[in-house]
């Protein structure tokens, strides 16, 4: 089982680039690019708000389940 993380797929939706979104959410694009990969063990929920607010999403379009 794990959390599939589709952020760059609702970036590209809303064609914003990482460098836009890291800035307008204040983290480092590299920090961006990490969560973008799935390769964080966590996410807060404040960071989640403002990516969610800056995209115009809900949390359910950037994360999804899979047993796979």
């Amino acid at each position: 089982m794990k959390i599939i993380v589709n952020l760059d797929v609702m970036m590209a939706k809303r064609k914003m680039r990482s460098k836009e979104l890291a800035e307008k959410i204040g983290i480092s694009e590299q920090n961006l690019s990490l969560l973008k990969s799935g390769k964080v063990k966590g996410v807060r929920f404040n960071t989640l708000a403002k990516i969610c607010d800056a995209l115009d999403c809900q949390p359910g379009d950037l994360l999804e389940f899979s047993k796979n």
